[in-house]
């Protein structure tokens, strides 16, 4: 039997939201014990002094891309699961837009038979919506949970026709499967390359409207209140979106929703004289949408802060912003881009927790996210105010497009358990 002690921690519990300093005794990989007071360790036990350090659940990321199959060159589950473990995430939840789409049993059960080879963390992953995320003929659902897909979504493909869309939602709501979707107009978003506005007017891109974001949430949300479906909006990133968010969830509707640490923490001016490694889909918006974005999960109407990591190569982003790839990579940088938001004193660590390992948890009906006794030992012990200077050639991901390449950082994650059993040390 194999035990471990981790002594004078500061534990964040994002169940309780609470940040206090606490002992934790682990046994087989699940918390056995917790107290203020030092506890006691049998024979043979490995004790380790956390001197002071936070010790939170690990994060688990919905919405990470992982390239297999069909692109390994960009990211392997080799590397991406490297790269979660030294960012701290011990769930990856993996999203079907590959190549071919994750749309069959059979795809599905070799991605999960890779993933569990390759990988020193968890992967579950997701199964598209429809027949090659083209958005006519609605997936094997039924089949496709019995393979083990935890939700369905076609990413940032939006169904729509609203009759197919309603079809899969009546499906998944008889199946008690949760959909992702991507809340956006299709027609108005077509070809866009920034937000409207001012900037992106000055630097002659296309764009699409704030509005779009609203107009795509407003007919989801008519037709999971027609279908009674479990629906989670991937990525809520403008002011205009929020009041509409907010009137669902006070109708009673399974409704919730994310967005991505880069909506969070970066806004259009960032994109500066045509920055492509800042083009991410949705577009970055305007630093009052921001704003407003960090208030929505402060108060909780955001519920989950994810990755949205998007690997691509060189060759797809070096090139004109508007025909360069959308994405950035974000595993290894997800956690020290949020502790922006702590520092800056907008989100406290228990807060910032909830939306980055309690929440995704529980929408997905997993047993991660918490920090009490019988839960899954998936915790990282991290420095919230190390300093660094990010070298983007310094990540583990394949792909190196990262925004936040040179930039100024604090929050190093020091060791990564995956059911108590240290993933990541620190060098």
């Amino acid at each position: 039997m194999s035990v471990l002690v981790l002594q004078n921690a500061q534990l964040i519990d994002p169940e309780a939201v609470t940040v206090s300093p606490m002992n934790m005794r682990i046994e087989n990989g699940r918390i056995t014990a917790l107290s203020p007071t030092p506890l006691t360790a049998p024979p043979g036990a490995v004790i380790r002094d956390c001197q002071g350090k936070y010790l939170a659940p690990g994060i688990v990321d919905i919405g990470v891309k992982v390239c297999e199959p069909g692109e390994r060159h960009k990211e392997s589950f080799k590397s991406a699961g490297l790269a979660a473990a030294a960012g701290g995430i011990t769930t990856m939840v993996t999203r079907p837009d590959t190549t071919p789409a994750i749309d069959s049993p059979e795809t599905l059960e070799f991605v999960t038979r890779r993933a569990n080879q390759a990988t020193p963390v968890q992967v579950i992953p997701m199964a598209a919506l429809t027949k090659a995320r083209a958005g006519r003929e609605m997936s094997e659902i039924g089949f496709l949970m019995d393979a083990g897909a935890i939700a369905f979504t076609d990413c940032d493909h939006v169904v729509s026709n609203p009759k197919v869309f309603a079809r899969a939602l009546s499906y998944a709501s008889a199946l008690g499967a949760l959909v992702i979707a991507h809340p956006q107009d299709p027609g108005l978003s077509n070809g866009a390359a920034a937000t409207s506005g001012k900037f992106a007017s000055l630097r002659g891109l296309p764009t699409v409207s704030a509005m779009a974001e609203r107009m795509g949430l407003d007919r989801d949300i008519a037709l999971v209140e027609m279908t009674g479906a479990r629906y989670h909006a991937d990525q809520i990133t403008t002011a205009r979106a929020l009041p509409a968010l907010a009137r669902a969830k006070a109708n009673g509707l399974d409704i919730t929703a994310g967005t991505s640490i880069h909506h969070l923490t970066l806004n259009e001016l960032d994109i500066a004289d045509y920055r492509t490694f800042f083009k991410v889909k949705p577009p970055l918006r305007a630093e009052e949408d921001r704003k407003a974005v960090v208030e929505a999960v402060q108060s909780g109407l955001i519920d989950i802060i994810c990755s949205m990591h998007t690997p691509q190569d060189e060759e797809s982003k070096r090139l004109p912003f508007e025909e360069a790839a959308s994405g950035a990579v974000a595993l290894e940088t997800l956690l020290p881009a949020a502790l922006r938001l702590f520092h800056a004193g907008d989100l406290d660590l228990a807060q910032l927790f909830r939306a980055l390992a309690f929440n995704p948890a529980q929408r997905l009906g997993l047993p991660a996210g918490r920090i009490s006794c019988g839960a899954p030992a998936d915790l990282i012990l991290f420095d919230a105010h190390a300093p660094f200077v990010l070298d983007r050639f310094s990540l583990r991901s394949k792909s190196k497009n990262t925004p936040f390449d040179e930039q100024k950082l604090q929050g190093r994650v020091l060791t990564t358990y995956v059911a108590g059993q240290p993933v990541y040390d620190a060098p």
